[in-house]
């Protein structure tokens, strides 16, 4: 054998420098490491003498006795660690205390009641804020459902009042004359194009929200500057040529294909009703005085805290009471009724759209304003035309 010994990467000195001043102590022996190695956790030092009978062990015939415990010296800095007897370990009533200890039942959490809404001045439920943390809060929707209630809320009371101050405001440039009415209907159709993209959950859609809006204002233009006789043609022809610069443009959009066709969608429809309420600027200004006011008496009646089926009737009686009044004071007469009646029905089905089943306020008071006067322009137009 060489001089130097090795046993599982570990070098020790020669058998004969090991033994010339007697007996070496195991913690004295000087142990290197070949190479590097990864292992920083301590390794105890074996002498010669065990590396020689472990190599004995290794080379003597397999034995099927039980091989007994090899007692190693103890080497510097490690404790001696013996087994003691079963019975020393402390015991109450001849048995470990942790085969006596009982599992402690932990106490079940209360449930946490739902407060229910606190009433209004109108009777009325008030609904709180829309959460977004994340919480396991019941929303006033679910509620709804819960109770057997419908989940969509109407806008209320204050964006009616605005839609019957808007819809004053356009009888009364409709008066004045053309450019008198373009500044309401400027307005209107800003708050349309606005309202519904964060109707349809968009927002912000700075991008949609502009084109839309343009589209409306490229449709006033066409109309003043070929007069209301060619009002139909300037309507539809901005129309399509908005549908086709909007498909274009989402075309060379970047996302995903699904939420390129919700922005496809979202935005042709605020355009097409954005140029759509150039209508009120075609339609014959006693058509547009007579609507005006249908729209603003049938969103008034129809915010008022009644029953359903009773609320409905009285909003469109209070539109058809408007047309016949605002009818007198116009040429249109008696059949001021049937134009304010057609109005007051357009302008409950776009309230209806503007309605949400979460309580949103800028929604409520963009396209819950707009969206009435909106949809009674077609109205307006072709029954103020088929009356004059």
């Amino acid at each position: 054998m060489s001089n130097d010994q090795y046993y599982g990467g570990q070098q020790y000195e020669p058998y004969a420098d090991a033994n010339a001043n007697g007996p070496q102590n195991p913690a004295d022996v000087t142990q290197t490491w070949e190479g590097q190695t990864w292992d920083t956790t301590y390794q105890p030092a074996v002498s010669y003498d065990q590396v020689q009978a472990a190599q004995a062990q290794a080379q003597a015939p397999v034995s099927h006795e039980q091989p007994q415990p090899q007692a190693y010296p103890q080497s510097y800095g490690q404790q001696s660690y013996e087994q003691q007897p079963y019975e020393q370990y402390p015991s109450h009533g001849g048995a470990p205390a942790a085969y006596h200890a009982e599992p402690v039942a932990e106490p079940e959490p209360e449930p946490v009641p739902v407060p229910a809404p606190a009433p209004v001045a109108d009777g009325g439920p008030a609904y709180s804020s829309p959460t977004t943390s994340g919480n396991t809060r019941v929303t006033d929707a679910q509620r709804a459902r819960a109770e057997g209630r419908s989940p969509v809320i109407e806008p209320g009371m204050q964006p009616a009042a605005l839609t019957a101050v808007l819809g004053l405001l356009l009888a009364g440039g409709a008066s004045l004359g053309s450019y008198g009415l373009l500044v309401p209907l400027v307005l209107l159709q800003g708050l349309t194009a606005a309202g519904w993209f964060r109707l349809n959950g968009m927002w912000p859609a700075r991008q949609g929200i502009a084109l839309a809006f343009l589209g409306g204002l490229v449709a006033d233009a066409a109309l003043l500057a070929t007069g209301r006789e060619h009002a139909a043609a300037a309507i539809l022809g901005t129309l399509g040529v908005w549908v086709l610069l909007c498909l274009v443009l989402q075309l060379r959009s970047h996302a995903d294909p699904d939420e390129r066709m919700y922005g496809l969608m979202a935005t042709i429809a605020s355009a097409a009703l954005t140029v759509v309420a150039t209508g009120h600027l075609g339609a014959a200004p006693d058509a547009v005085v007579v609507g005006g006011a249908a729209v603003a008496a049938a969103v008034l009646a129809r915010a008022l805290p009644l029953p359903g089926p009773v609320s409905l009737i009285a909003a469109l009686l209070a539109a058809a009471g408007a047309g016949i009044a605002a009818g007198g004071l116009t040429d249109l007469g008696t059949s001021g009724a049937l134009l304010g009646l057609g109005a007051g029905v357009c302008a409950l089905i776009g309230l209806r759209v503007a309605s949400y089943d979460y309580p949103s306020r800028f929604v409520h008071m963009t396209a819950g304003v707009a969206l009435p006067l909106t949809a009674a322009a077609p109205a307006v137009y072709l029954l103020g035309r088929a009356l004059a």
